[in-house]
């Protein structure tokens, strides 16, 4: 691999591009990456497998990326036909995003859905209660059109196999000779959070606790290693006690409540079966 790194054509909260080099000096060699949190898939685009299995829960990230990998050539000419200045306003935004909740074919949504990642709010995928896409108009100068990240993607994708499922289900796929990279929804970094608004993503604590088990059972009884990002609290500290620590040295900063604003560094939990003596 050059030393180029490759950026995702969508803009993704919590995204991995900053941290994929440090993440790969953490990942098992194997044949086969298997990515249960795919998002933005800044961690497949950068690293160098025999094959991939990426899943994630959201299906029109799924169908878009399964449709950029079948026929990428007429999905970035359509989706670049709406990268318009005339697009770049709060009405013509509204009126795209009311006609992508209102559709049920799957190429359409996969075109708007890259133009309201680009339009919209800071690259936010949001969903209200009744699964309709509810992120604002971003009021950005000029969009940007990532035409080369998503050849790049397409040509990467070759290599690929795209799934929507629950991350249970793609760690049941996964076979020896795999390594399991888990990017969830991160955990709260406070007891002060506001913990039933993150419930509602789906990715409650008890999901944590969950992923955690299961990642120990994968690497302990079936011998397939497991690295989980999150952020570096106790509460995850406690979470991956079967696991190898590594915090890593990039932080963020976390607005709270108003009241300033606090450096949160992030961890990497491997589990790996411990060698027989």
């Amino acid at each position: 691999m050059t030393n180029k790194k490759n950026r995702a054509f969508l803009k993704w909260a919590g995204g991995k591009y900053r941290l994929v080099e440090q993440i790969n000096q953490h990942l098992p060699s194997a044949k086969k990456l298997v990515e249960p949190f795919v998002g933005a898939g800044s961690v497949f685009l950068n690293t160098d497998f025999t094959s991939y299995l990426l899943s994630d829960i959201n299906p029109d990230l799924i169908n878009l990326y399964k449709i950029l990998q079948e026929q990428p050539e007429r999905y970035i000419e359509d989706a670049q036909a709406l990268f318009t200045a005339q697009n770049n306003d709060a009405d013509a935004y509204y009126a795209m995003r009311a006609l992508f909740n209102a559709s049920e074919d799957i190429y359409e949504r996969a075109v708007l859905f890259l133009y309201l990642n680009r339009f919209g709010y800071n690259g936010l995928c949001r969903y209200n209660l009744s699964g309709k896409f509810n992120v604002p108009f971003g009021r950005y100068k000029a969009p940007y059109f990532p035409k080369d990240e998503l050849y790049f993607f397409a040509e990467k994708s070759k290599k690929a196999q795209f799934v929507c499922e629950s991350y249970e289900k793609t760690f049941s796929r996964a076979r020896t000779g795999s390594v399991i990279y888990c990017d969830p929804p991160y955990a709260p970094i406070s007891k002060t959070a506001n913990f039933a608004s993150y419930a509602k993503s789906g990715f409650s604590m008890a999901e944590q606790s969950n992923l955690a088990l299961v990642a120990a059972k994968t690497a302990f009884e079936r011998d397939i290693p497991v690295l989980i990002s999150n952020h570096d609290t106790a509460d995850t500290r406690r979470l991956y006690a079967l696991a190898q620590l590594s915090e890593l040295q990039v932080s963020r900063f976390i607005s709270q409540k108003g009241n300033g604003r606090k450096k949160v560094s992030e961890l990497l939990a491997l589990y790996v079966k411990p060698s027989s003596r």
